[in-house]
């Protein structure tokens, strides 16, 4: 049977989407959850993952193709006789393999049973550090590690990402070998060059794990299932994997249903429930002989990270150090929605990029900075700063939390030049590999909450910027025009700003000024 692979459903201002990078190919075995494609939209970048267990047939939208919401872009094969087929050679193989590997395994543990345990690798061990970290950052948290204590690792593999107050740092592999030993746990706040953990280079895993559970029949068998089966880092697909994240738990905890005993997303909620049923009357015991308030009432308890303990921080000071205030307009997007579909495929072969919204808001906004210098200054103690450049932020949503990326020198960009680095930050973002470089500066913000269907809403200061603008959904509505009804694509604009440096009369224009640009987005190549 043939399963649909479709785009996902886009926001309501994002008129369509590229397929960005395809991380399987036809004849490839897929599992249930398992990321299959990227589709990246003006902000964000979307993951499809398989619907089912299966073999990928076809993939019917190639990388860099423009795609619409449920649009089919590739097929699954789910329960096809040719994987059954394969799947049943392959069983019979390793059933052979695994045969010989136990009878091995057992005359090398009759072995150690006749000698003293034998060195857990034979290899150079190498120390993991914490990397240098950026000047202005004091220490950094352990956030994940992705290889336990005993398990194999190549060279360049990730083992543990490092959180600092803005960005997410990968400590990789030096060597192939083992990780022989973890010193700081998650949670840990460690500083530069801290040693944080031990890679035995050469060693080998199973060596490792039968030598740290000797006499434990149970735990030798788990570790020896462990090593032969080569997909153990896979058992959970990424949407799995967040799920798991926002839970405080690892794929180990829970017990997988799915091909392979891959863990899948019914499995962790069957998991969270069942364990929340359990704990919920002890807990009663524990505290007091009341009886335990019916239904599912548990609670959890979880450090911020650090990240998210910067963005509480940052709009606190922005609530109580400045005069915010916030102006709303409402601007046609009629035009530039008929200036895309007129000119969008050619834009896409000259530039090999989407011409989406933001190189427009972009625009727009560099246009006005340059008629209200008080909108692109900030204060300084008693001074006013005023800033010959357009340096602007734009809020990109990752899975840690929002943070602004700054899009440099705008005013000498072309709208191509503009979408290409919004996607490149868009990006890394969702990566994790933002920079210090990429974060610091910024003299104005643009954030678009249209994208996850934000009708209106009145933004925060990103200090110490003087002002933000809030993008919305864009919405059919009835406007009045020339005495007449007409159906018309509005969006509502929001201008938070410091009244201590912007007053009323700037504000105002500044907005104005945007509209304008946007509804006749002529204007943006003439200069009026």
């Amino acid at each position: 049977m043939a399963i649909d692979i479709k785009v996902p459903q886009l926001p309501e201002s994002v008129a369509d989407a590229t397929v960005a990078t395809w991380h399987v190919k036809p004849g490839d075995k897929v599992s249930r959850d398992q990321n299959l494609v990227d589709i990246e939209t003006d902000k964000v970048v979307l993951e499809v993952v398989a619907p089912e267990d299966g073999e990928i047939g076809e993939i019917i939208a190639e990388e860099g193709a423009t795609v619409g919401a449920e649009e089919v872009i590739g097929k699954i094969v789910a329960g096809s006789s040719t994987a059954g087929d394969a799947d049943d050679s392959k069983k019979s193989e390793s059933a052979d393999k695994s045969d010989d590997k136990k009878s091995e395994d057992k005359k090398s543990d009759d072995k150690k049973d006749e000698k003293p345990a034998a060195k857990s690798g034979s290899g150079e061990k190498l120390e993991v550090k914490v990397p240098q970290l950026p000047e202005s950052v004091a220490d950094a948290t352990i956030a994940a590690w992705h290889v336990k204590a005993g398990e194999k690792v190549t060279r360049d593999q990730n083992l543990v990402d490092i959180e600092t107050d803005k960005v997410v740092l990968e400590v990789v592999a030096p060597a192939d070998g083992v990780l022989a030993e973890i010193k700081q746990d998650e949670g840990a706040t460690v500083g530069a060059d801290d040693v944080i953990g031990i890679v035995e280079a050469g060693a080998g895993g199973d060596d490792v794990a039968r030598s740290s559970t000797t006499g434990n029949d149970e735990s030798t068998d788990k570790a020896d299932s462990a090593s032969d089966d080569d997909s153990d880092s896979e058992v959970a697909g990424p949407a799995v994997r967040r799920l798991l994240a926002e839970h405080d738990l690892k794929a180990s905890d829970v017990k997988g249903t799915g091909k392979g005993g891959r863990v899948t997303k019914e499995d962790v909620e069957k998991h969270v429930k069942e364990g929340g049923k359990k704990a919920a009357p002890a807990a009663a015991k524990s505290e007091s002989s009341a009886p335990a308030a019916a239904g599912d009432r548990d609670q959890k308890r979880v450090p911020m990270t650090r990240l998210r303990k910067t963005i509480a921080k940052r709009l606190l000071e922005a609530k109580n150090a400045t005069a915010m205030l916030t102006t709303f307009n409402e601007v046609n997007m009629k035009p530039i929605m008929d200036l895309r579909k007129k000119y969008k495929d050619e834009f896409e072969k000259r530039h090999d990029t989407r011409l989406g919204f933001m190189g427009f808001y972009v625009k727009a906004v560099t246009e006005a900075l340059k008629r209200f210098p008080e909108v692109n200054a900030s204060i300084d103690g008693d001074d006013i700063v005023y800033h010959n450049y357009f340096d602007i932020s734009i809020a990109v949503s990752t899975p840690r939390g929002l943070v602004t990326p700054v899009l440099r020198d705008t005013d000498k960009m072309s709208i191509a030049e503009i979408e290409n680095g919004i996607r490149d930050l868009a990006i890394k973002g969702r990566d994790g590999k933002l920079t210090m470089d990429d974060m610091q500066g910024g003299n104005f913000t643009i954030t678009n909450g249209g994208v996850f269907g934000s009708l209106l809403s009145t933004p925060i200061l990103n200090p110490p910027q003087s002002a933000i603008l809030g993008m919305h959904k864009i919405q059919d509505r009835p406007m009045a025009v020339d005495g007449k009804v007409e159906i018309l694509p509005m969006m509502y604009l929001a201008l938070s700003y410091d009244h201590r440096i912007i007053d009323g009369k700037e504000s105002v224009g500044f907005l104005v000024t945007i509209k304008e640009l946007l509804e006749d987005p002529q204007r943006l190549l003439l200069d009026i």
